[in-house]
């Protein structure tokens, strides 16, 4: 009898840890059952009793019109009263765009080999020629020092991005543009940000949310031929006006309204919108020529249906429209790209400027829900990269040519930690770029994973851009033409708050859209609920238990095993970490469905909460990225030291989250019988040693294939140009001389020479035959470009007075 129950149990946990909760209680029961009978050994009552109820719920579980009478009918009323209502411009968020990844991050156990075989797209030859021809022509011609002083791009610039059409990225061919995909996009975005933020945000924005992708998308055929060949060739300039005084995170709260009537135009009556509106915060504004707008439609006069308030819609209005008051500019952290206000007043257009005309009316929300999801994960991650890649080849080349105490700074653990940050950073956030832009190109529309991106991405660039900022100390502090870091500096916050401010994508958006849209049963169960679907919501409650109960016998597993018998890809130099990523995802699922338990629709205000389980599920994400980007690309000693440094970052991070949240749910008892399952043998995941950042920044210092490879997408410009220019030839030289550097100081530990600082030692070793004439050329010559890049701007008081 014991050895069946020993049985029924094994057999419980197997089926159970494969998903399989239903089938577990079924043949656990049957085979305690069938052990009892053969036995037959007078089993005590409690026994019974036990072995009766597990048929009981075995039955329960496996009938499901039993079920459905017994236990779900009682069921659904109580779930709708806790289930969160859902406003409809909140059902039209969180059904905008589609889930990819981050629904098997969700479902406890990824497919990892789904991920692995998913190919993202590579650029096609047109469009690497395009990089490597116009985009590198466009950067060298910029600069970004003389820019800010102008407070413009020059009309050169203007006249560049017209002829090598960058407002038409997007636009298909047929249409004038370049019909590039979203990785060609985002690589040329990140190529002219490393160069130049306020060029990359020009030549970004009408590429991104705006008139030409929602004419894309859905405009009518009249309006797409009208509007993106002139978009496309940059002959109307545009730009898109959504956020107001009153309404800002809260878009959707718009007070910018349209009414729906006819005025008489040389003797024809037309229909029309007669606009008010205010809007700030617009880029592209002061220069824009064609305006995107997003207004409340209303028809009081039931011109166009028996409807009054249409809901938000979006059209087009020309920037010469009487009523409209444009040309003022904002200035953002004084990074001179073009941003300001617009204002409307009495402004009336004809019908046709409402984009999609009457089929457009009332869907403008979704318009916008849709196409955020695509625009967020190009342009600011892009912009993010393109400030880390920077950072990480200015710092790498820096902290070898820079010297303190006769040693370059980067051998020094004070500046080696935050160089493996750098690095390390580097490498995670251009691999969630990579593999968000290829779900794109693949047709997803990943709203909550774009999200993810743009967040943790612009997150991921404040800290990277800060620690180089320290690197660079003095020298980073000093504006001028030199110093390039300076200004990436101040347009970090710009990233940071725009398209969706971080605090509230972080604490709001991508969890509270992810636990809907991305959860396997939840999104049934409210829309069950909402049709009053009995047979549809038994499925999904039960679907729900199942998935509760088995992931719950998996994260216990895995924990208790330290996530070894968790099956990983065949990866034996990276095995470990998908099978801990396997962990903490059934982790991460029975927490969130604890939350949502446990707090029902008042989750929506626990902020907090939300935050730590949006932190989890990102850092799931972004370690997944970077284990796909070690998978596909070349298996080298450097890659994978990043890839170890970008995991077990992501590791510690997802911890570090559930805690919080285990340590801050209201149902305390929920919370304790968690931590058992989660973390049973206590907290393990550590952040990367200091060993493994030694690696990670020894890489960038002197692996020059590895810190190419890490910044493949900065423009360079030629060695002649202050700044990076000067510091990658500086440190061409310096690499160059190592070796007759190295004959130096062992001249000096052998007592052939005395030691000297600089040019001095120099002239000892050539003077006791160390080194030769032609050694001690090229090292003065080193030694001068060394002098040269950690010189800072000066300006005359003349001068500096007009400095911007």
């Amino acid at each position: 009898m014991w050895i069946a129950i020993v049985l029924a149990v094994l057999a419980f946990l197997v089926l159970a840890f494969r998903g399989l909760g239903f089938l577990a209680w079924l043949v656990g029961a049957g085979i305690v059952l069938v052990g009892w009978r053969v036995s037959g050994i007078e089993s005590p009552l409690v026994f019974q009793s036990v072995v009766i109820t597990l048929v009981v719920i075995a039955v329960l579980f496996g009938l499901p019109p039993l079920r459905r009478q017994l236990v779900t009918r009682f069921a659904m009323p109580r779930f709708a009263r806790v289930l969160p209502r859902l406003g409809e411009t909140e059902r039209i968020a969180l059904e905008a765009g589609t889930v990819w990844w981050d629904a098997e991050l969700f479902s406890g156990m990824p497919d990892w080999r789904k991920l692995l075989d998913f190919t993202p797209q590579a650029l096609s030859d047109e469009e690497r020629a395009f990089l490597d021809g116009p985009v590198n022509d466009f950067c060298a011609r910029l600069d970004d020092w003389d820019i800010h002083q102008q407070r413009d791009l020059p009309p050169d610039i203007w006249a560049l991005i017209r002829e090598y059409r960058l407002f038409g990225l997007i636009i298909p061919k047929e249409y004038g543009g370049h019909g590039f995909s979203a990785i060609a996009q985002s690589r040329i975005v990140t190529r002219i940000s490393s160069r130049s933020v306020t060029a990359a945000v020009t030549v970004m924005v009408p590429n991104s949310l705006g008139p030409g992708e929602l004419l894309m998308h859905y405009g009518t055929d009249a309006q797409k031929r009208k509007y993106l060949h002139r978009l496309a060739e940059g002959i109307e300039i545009p730009c898109f006006a959504l956020t107001g005084p009153e309404a800002g995170s809260d878009a959707a709260a718009t007070q910018s309204e349209g009414i729906v009537e006819k005025r008489t135009i040389d003797g024809v009556e037309v229909l029309g919108v007669r606009f008010n509106w205010k809007k700030r915060y617009i880029t592209l504004a002061p220069v824009a020529t064609l305006i995107g707008l997003a207004f409340r439609l209303k028809d009081p006069q039931r011109l166009i249906g028996e409807v009054e308030d249409r809901g938000i819609t979006c059209a087009l209005i020309p920037r010469d429209t009487p009523g409209v008051e444009i040309g003022l500019r904002h200035d953002p952290m004084g990074v001179p790209f073009h941003n300001g206000p617009i204002v409307g007043n009495d402004v009336w257009v004809p019908f046709d400027a409402v984009i999609g005309e009457h089929a457009g009316v009332g869907n403008g929300w979704r318009m916008l829900m849709e196409c955020l999801a695509a625009g967020r994960s190009i342009s600011l991650p892009a912009l993010s990269v393109g400030a880390a890649q920077m950072a990480t080849r200015i710092c790498g080349a820096y902290a070898t040519v820079r010297e303190q105490f006769d040693t370059p700074i980067g051998r020094f653990e004070g500046i080696e930690e935050p160089l493996a940050r750098i690095a390390g950073l580097t490498y995670l956030m251009t691999a969630t770029r990579t593999l968000t832009c290829g779900a794109l190109d693949a047709g997803e529309k990943p709203a909550v994973l774009g999200s993810i991106a743009k967040a943790y991405l612009t997150e991921g660039m404040r800290t990277v851009v800060s620690d180089a900022m320290d690197i660079r100390a003095g020298s980073a502090i000093q504006r001028g033409p030199r110093n390039t870091l300076s200004r990436a500096w101040a347009a970090v916050p710009i990233g940071i708050t725009v398209e969706g401010a971080n605090i509230l994508t972080r604490s709001m958006i991508i969890y509270g859209q992810g636990a809907i849209r991305c959860h396997p049963f939840v999104e049934k169960e409210i829309n069950a609920v909402a049709a009053n679907d009995l047979a549809a919501f038994d499925r999904a409650l039960f679907g729900h238990i199942n998935l509760v109960v088995t992931r719950s016998v998996r994260a216990l597993l895995l924990a208790l095993t330290g996530s070894r018998i968790a099956a990983p890809p065949p990866a034996l130099d990276t095995a470990r970490w998908y099978q801990h990523l396997s962990r903490l995802s059934a982790a991460f699922t029975i927490l969130s469905d604890t939350a949502m338990g446990t707090l029902g629709g008042s989750l929506k205000r626990r902020e907090k909460i939300s935050g730590r389980l949006a932190d989890a599920l990102a850092y799931l994400y972004l370690a997944s990225a970077a284990l796909k980007r070690y998978h596909d690309e070349a298996k080298t000693t450097a890659n994978l030291a990043l890839a170890r440094w970008s995991v077990e970052t992501c590791l510690h991070r997802v911890q570090e989250a559930m805690l919080g949240v285990l340590e801050n749910l209201p149902m305390r008892p929920a919370a304790w019988l968690l931590r058992v399952l989660i973390f049973p043998l206590g907290a393990r995941f550590r952040p990367p040693s200091d060993e493994i950042g030694r690696r990670v920044a020894r890489d960038i210092l002197e692996d020059r294939e590895a810190r190419r490879t890490l910044t493949c997408d900065v423009f360079v410009p030629p060695p002649d140009e202050p700044g990076l220019g000067t510091l990658e030839a500086a440190l061409d030289m310096a690499v160059g001389a190592l070796p007759i550097e190295t004959k130096l100081r062992d001249a000096v530990r052998a007592g052939t020479i005395d030691r000297a600082p600089g040019h001095m030692l120099d002239e000892l070793g050539l003077d006791a035959g160390v080194i030769t004439q032609d050694e001690y050329d090229r090292l003065n010559e080193a030694r001068d470009a060394r002098d040269e890049v950690i010189q800072v701007d000066a300006f005359d008081p003349e001068t500096y007075k007009t400095l911007h």
